[in-house]
């Protein structure tokens, strides 16, 4: 890296490196069996310079040919957009646990008997269900190391499980599915398998749905399929900056139900998603996006914070080969007061959400959400009472969350970019063709 920066630093006047090496286990499972284990390892390495006041990129996985890295970042400066921002100087960044040096030690075996008990034990009540699953872990370490003295390196370990099974009965599929992550090993595999088998007994039977505005409560992964990814895009600095995002001008006024409170946080210990700096090396940091309904926030990386006349919260994020951008860490909604069951006992008649499919194919920018339901029940008289098909929900996140009837007091983990409770809304539009 030391070589890299010194000959870019011949060529431009700032310039920023930034490698990353992963190695990677994962286990596979499909049609109830073991399918694939192996060890994957990649590193990549990215140069980012400002030249006569241009951004040039370019990136490799290679490591033997530095000169060539420079020269690839030199040609696209000529073209790059205009750099309105000063890298970081060297930072204090907070202590945040994200490496448990006993993931690594987690033995191939292991993984795959924590697989087969787990598939094991969902088929022990639905024995025709059809699943594949995944146990995988992984090392990655980070390095970023620029010409104005900002380095950073830290290493992070992640451990996931995850199932997803297939119920096919006549012309009727049923799917269902949970998983979990962190950044320590994972070797319990009963409240996986109690979730889904919750889920498999609550779609027994099923059961047709008025069309219409019906109240609809969504359970966390219900969230994710619903409201994430509207969410997402709204309070991201680069939407802002560039006037796409219906939160532009909007800041500090009160646009949904003061019982909702949300922020994007990557200090959180041994979350995947957390981290001590962002991809700029930028400190990491809880940054509030609506406190008690009001618009408080959006999330910036170095650009968009320059164009926007504020400063980075710490949210660049950037894939292999590609330059940073603001992004989401780790979504947190905040827990309100009421239990599952009493959102239950309030209902006449209307929904629950587990997993819509196809939601985030409408106008995302405008807050709008529609999907057919993949996973949802009818509420009837305050009980569920079976498993819906061919139904469909929209809405709009907006309208959707001016006016909540009821905040979840038990927030839960959502894969490892969303902790929400579920949220019970007063109407969204169904439609049933049954």
């Amino acid at each position: 890296m030391e070589n890299i920066l010194a000959l870019a630093k011949k060529v431009a006047q700032e310039a920023e490196v930034f490698l990353v090496t992963t190695k990677s286990t994962p286990v596979v499972f499909e049609a109830n069996r073991l399918k694939m284990l192996e060890t994957k390892e990649s590193v990549s390495v990215s140069l980012r310079i400002i030249k006569d006041g241009k951004i040039g990129f370019s990136s490799t996985t290679r490591l033997d040919d530095p000169q060539m890295l420079v020269d690839m970042a030199v040609e696209t400066a000529e073209f790059g957009a205009s750099a309105k921002f000063v890298l970081p100087s060297k930072e204090a960044y907070p202590q945040i646990e994200v490496h448990d040096p006993e993931t690594e030690k987690v033995e191939i075996e292991d993984m795959v008997e924590l697989g087969e008990s787990l598939i094991a034990k969902v088929r022990s009540h639905t024995p025709e269900l059809v699943c594949e699953a995944g146990v995988t872990k992984s090392l990655i370490t980070v390095d970023i190391l620029n010409s104005r003295g900002g380095q950073s390196s830290y290493r992070m370990s992640a451990f996931a499980i995850g199932i997803e099974g297939t119920l096919i009965r006549d012309t009727d599929m049923l799917f269902v599915g949970e998983m979990d992550s962190s950044c320590r090993p994972l070797r319990e595999f009963e409240p996986l398998a109690d979730s889904v088998i919750e889920q498999l007994e609550r779609a027994k039977r099923t059961a047709s749905v008025s069309t219409g505005q019906l109240p609809v409560i969504l359970t966390p992964k219900g969230v994710r399929s619903a409201l994430f990814a509207p969410l997402a895009v709204a309070f991201n600095g680069k939407m802002v900056v560039e006037g796409a995002s219906p939160l532009v001008g909007k800041q500090g006024e009160q646009l949904f139900d003061d019982r909702l409170s949300l922020w994007d946080d990557a200090t959180i210990d041994y979350r995947p998603a957390s981290r001590p700096c962002d991809d700029e090396g930028v400190p990491s940091q809880r940054t509030a996006l609506i406190e008690k309904g009001v618009v408080a926030n959006f999330l910036y990386d170095l650009q968009t914070a320059a164009h926007a006349g504020a400063e980075s919260t710490g949210s660049a994020s950037r894939g292999r080969g590609s330059m940073p951008s603001p992004s989401i860490s780790a979504m947190v909604f905040e827990q309100g007061d009421t239990s599952f069951e009493e959102m239950l006992r309030d209902i006449k008649e209307g929904l629950v959400i587990e997993e819509l499919i196809g939601a985030g194919q409408g106008n995302v920018l405008g807050g709008d959400f529609s999907g057919n339901v993949l996973l949802g029940y009818k509420v009837e008289n305050g009980e569920i009472v079976g498993r819906v098909k061919d139904t469909m929900i929209s809405g709009n996140v907006y309208e959707a969350l001016k006016e909540l009837i009821a905040v979840g007091h038990e927030a839960k983990w959502v894969g490892s970019s969303l902790k929400a409770p579920a949220i019970y809304l007063a109407g969204l539009s169904v439609v049933s063709r049954t």
